[in-house]
């Protein structure tokens, strides 16, 4: 299997990049092709970060270019030469075995992601890993939530090319790419064995550590809610009638949700202190609608 490691490298991140690239070099499977995708930088600035050339296939864009297109038009670069694709992010680590799990899993699944620790911004273990629930599976979490991100998941090409393409708006391209997976009936695997040290700090798009606050959770909502939209509007070809009517019953939950809770300053506050009550280990999302406390939301349920 012919198999790329891709990023995106944007501003900001130039700090991590030494490390994030001692990682890659440390890996112990190397037969890979490395590509990096610019957003509003040039090459040269990103070697001078990095401290080497790193011999990467480079992907630039017009300047003013989305994150989506970015990653738009490097995946299909991608997908012109390689069999498989691993995506990390270029602010976090990745272990040892990052690409050799995923080249294993591969061999079985459409889809693979595997089980990030949680590290400060110098890298340091917070004691804390992201995966799925225990007892569960991909199947059980999408579409409500996500456990795919860019950091920890990859995809076998062809199955890739059918969750292409990528909507110029969209924001939560990880969520986008693996719910269009799901619709379509990819093999999905999952490995709760860690393979990433997934960076927190300021920049990071998705809070997945709490306590969260009223605030939090009304802006997670408001992702939530754009990520249901593009995606209904977006559906894939051939797209499986049992994944869509849960699809379609998730969305309208979402829904609700924001109208009954999130416009209801005394119930959201209620919602928030019983969802920090859980004291649940971090997913993607999970902040939003969270099924066990329905009845907030729901009029069956109240």
């Amino acid at each position: 299997m012919i198999l790329a490691l891709y990023t995106t490298i944007y501003p900001g991140v130039e700090k991590f990049l030494f490390d994030w690239y001692q990682s890659v070099l440390h890996q112990t499977d190397q037969d890979f092709q490395l590509w990096i995708g610019l957003d509003n930088l040039d090459v040269d600035s990103v070697k001078r970060a990095i401290g080497v050339d790193p011999k990467a296939q480079w992907i630039t864009v017009h300047p003013g270019a989305t994150p989506a297109q970015i990653r738009q038009k490097a995946l299909v670069e991608v997908l012109n030469t390689c069999d498989g694709v691993v995506l990390v992010d270029s602010d976090d680590l990745l272990q040892t075995s990052r690409v050799a799990a995923a080249r294993a899993a591969l061999q079985t699944s459409d889809v693979a992601g595997c089980a990030l620790a949680l590290v400060d911004v110098y890298g340091a273990a917070l004691d804390v890993s992201l995966g799925l629930p225990v007892g569960s599976d991909p199947a059980s979490v999408l579409p409500r939530h996500n456990v795919f991100g860019l950091s920890n998941s990859a995809f076998r090409c062809d199955m890739l090319q059918r969750c292409l393409p990528i909507p110029d708006n969209v924001d939560l391209i990880d969520w986008f790419l693996a719910s269009r997976a799901w619709l379509l009936g990819a093999r999905m695997n999952f490995d709760s064995c860690v393979h990433m040290n997934y960076r927190q700090h300021g920049a990071n798009l998705a809070r997945v550590r709490g306590p969260f606050t009223t605030s939090q959770v009304v802006q997670d909502t408001a992702r939530v809610r754009k990520h249901f939209g593009i995606m209904r509007t977006n559906l894939p070809e051939n797209y499986l009638q049992e994944q869509l009517s849960e699809f379609e019953r998730t969305a309208d939950d979402v829904e609700l949700f924001y109208e009954r809770v999130t416009l209801d300053p005394d119930r959201l506050a209620g919602y928030v202190a019983a969802f920090n009550d859980l004291a649940l280990p971090p997913l993607w999302w999970s902040c939003v609608a969270y099924p066990a406390l329905k009845h907030f939301w729901h009029p069956l349920h109240n």
